[in-house]
């Protein structure tokens, strides 16, 4: 009586079994009745606009021409883009680089790896588009910012930077003679 029990419920639980296989559903490219086109797979609305991985090669999101860093900032570069790139700087890059860029943020003030000074002179050499593939890609400690920051704010970034270097290195001759004298009132 007990293994006919047993074999009763297991050709019952057998009939019973409903896999993913047993789904109602379309493979791509197949043949639908439901749609008056015949086709499964829908066509991509108009101005459907990519969300993720563009696959797009030209300097402004790569940050190199033929594979050589570019050399200039691929956008016009105006205060407002500074501004942007100086509030972006400080939200995702003076934690560990400080507001001066001197790489004594508040990260290396508690034990960890000291970050690099982005206002040295080895910084400095290095071209617009190296800059960028490394915020974009990370270099040695630094991970990548790629999918925190927007292309657009990686270039002000950079131009922020190029700007703060060069007010870290200016000297009273870079001034232009008509504002010297503000310069000696603020003191």
């Amino acid at each position: 009586m007990r293994i006919e029990l047993v074999i009763l419920s297991s050709l019952m639980l057998a009939n019973c079994r409903q896999d993913m296989h047993d789904q109602p559903k379309y493979k791509p490219l197949a043949e639908s009745s439901f749609f008056t086109d015949g086709r499964a797979s829908r066509p991509i609305p108009l101005n459907t606009i990519a969300r993720d991985a563009l696959n797009e090669v030209d300097v402004f999101h790569t940050g190199s021409v033929n594979g050589t860093f570019a050399t200039v900032i691929p956008i016009p570069v105006d205060m407002a883009l500074l501004e942007r790139g100086q509030e972006r700087f400080d939200i995702f890059c003076s934690p560990c680089h400080s507001r001066l860029g001197d790489g004594n943020g508040a990260v290396a003030q508690r034990g960890f790896r000291t970050p690099q000074n982005l206002t040295s002179d080895r910084v400095r050499r290095e071209p617009p588009g190296y800059i960028f593939q490394v915020i974009s890609n990370g270099f040695g400690g630094m991970p990548d910012h790629r999918d925190q920051i927007p292309v657009r704010d990686r270039w002000a970034i950079v131009a922020y930077l190029r700007a703060l270097e060069l007010s870290r290195h200016a000297t009273l001759d870079d001034v232009p003679p008509e504002t010297r004298s503000e310069l000696g009132a603020q003191q």
